[in-house]
């Protein structure tokens, strides 16, 4: 008996070192996450002022050098666009691997070509489209805010087929076999259950794509641009907050540095601000 306590006390010791192991490590994790946190609140906040949000960068080399409300909305027509064209399809892709193609021999090469697109860096699908794209003037115009997002497109659909086929996997089997045993096409058991189901993961692998492809410059440097005034051309050049980050934080003046923080603020909030809408929108989906 004597023996059965002192190896569970010497049990509880490694437990519990096991424990403050785990938690120094997730607070090692944590410095560089609190350090740009509080970098980014710290040399942003002060380019928050009345104007930064409501008015286009200008040029102006002695007075106020304006704020980013171009790039905002450049931002959020780019990645939406990029959205809409990777989301759809990559979750397409998604559900023939694991609905349609689980033992095909096309499907794992459609997985390999997918994690090697993983790998790729940013740079070469921006030089891809700019090669294709803006020096064949496609649709008339050479740089445009299209092109940029067919770029960041081609950066965010290997993100969404991997994320998505996870997640679908995780469906259990027996509600495909419920379905189909009540006489349901594969079509329909798709839409109806697999979908739904899980709707929450979908949503979580589309916003990561979204967060990797909101914070690209290089692609966007060889497409759209960045044209400094407001505008919702999307066959022309458009400003985005990565452009405008680019550009100020190699300046020399202080406000245009600090500009960039702001910019850069902008861009994490915004992020986080679509988080929190989507993850509440999938969440009453569930409910409904």
């Amino acid at each position: 008996m004597s023996e059965l306590v002192r190896i569970s006390a010497r049990r509880r010791r490694t437990d519990a070192a096991m424990r403050g192991l785990l938690a120094i490590a997730t607070a090692i994790a944590l410095v560089p996450l609190v350090l740009v946190l509080y970098y980014l609140f710290h040399k942003g906040l002060p380019a928050w002022s009345g104007n930064f949000l409501t008015t286009d960068p200008n040029g102006n080399f002695l007075g106020y050098p304006g704020g980013v409300r171009s790039a905002i909305l450049g931002t959020l027509e780019i990645i939406g666009l990029a959205t809409a064209i990777a989301v759809p399809l990559g979750i397409g892709v998604a559900l023939y691997l694991t609905e349609y193609g689980k033992d095909a021999k096309f499907a794992s090469v459609v997985r390999y070509f997918v994690d090697v697109m993983t790998g790729v860096p940013s740079i070469v699908f921006g030089l891809f489209i700019y090669i294709v794209l803006v020096l064949g003037n496609v649709g008339g115009s050479g740089y445009a805010a299209w092109k940029g997002s067919i770029a960041v497109s081609l950066l965010m659909l290997p993100i969404v087929i991997r994320s998505s086929e996870v997640v679908l996997l995780l469906v259990p089997a027996s509600l495909r076999e419920a379905a189909l045993a009540l006489g349901a096409p594969r079509w329909r058991v798709v839409v109806r259950v697999v979908l739904p189901t899980s709707l929450s993961g979908l949503v979580t692998g589309a916003l990561l794509a979204v967060a990797r492809g909101a914070g690209e410059t290089a692609p966007l440097l060889f497409t759209a641009f960045g044209a400094q005034v407001l505008t919702g051309n999307i066959n022309g050049p458009m400003n985005a907050l990565p452009l405008q980050i680019y550009q100020d934080i190699q300046q020399a003046r202080t406000d245009l540095n600090t500009r960039a923080w702001g910019a850069a603020l902008t861009l994490v909030l915004m992020i986080l601000i679509l988080y929190v809408i989507a993850r509440a929108a999938s969440r009453r989906s569930r409910i409904i």
